[in-house]
């Protein structure tokens, strides 16, 4: 349960912050949570494909999902155009 509501805070942190960096991407409170955790998945799979390590805390798995919910936020403003 821990590692739930763990994945739900840094969810919503990642989501939040890559909101804010691209504007007008802001999908509300449990949209910001969703983009955040699909972020963190993208961003993994993406620095591992690139050998790229951001350290193993908390600031570098907040750093991971924040890249990958801006590449994810990226990819759904292409396909909305």
């Amino acid at each position: 349960m821990n590692n739930l509501v763990y994945v739900l805070i840094i969810g919503a942190i990642a989501g939040w912050i890559a909101g804010e960096i691209k504007r007008g991407f802001g999908y509300g409170l449990f949209g910001n949570i969703l983009v955040g955790i699909l972020g963190a998945f993208v961003g993994n799979w993406l620095f591992a494909q690139l050998g790229i390590s951001l350290g193993a805390g908390i600031i570098g798995v907040i750093l991971t999902a924040v890249i990958g919910a801006l590449a994810l936020l990226f990819v759904v403003g292409l396909v909305k155009r």
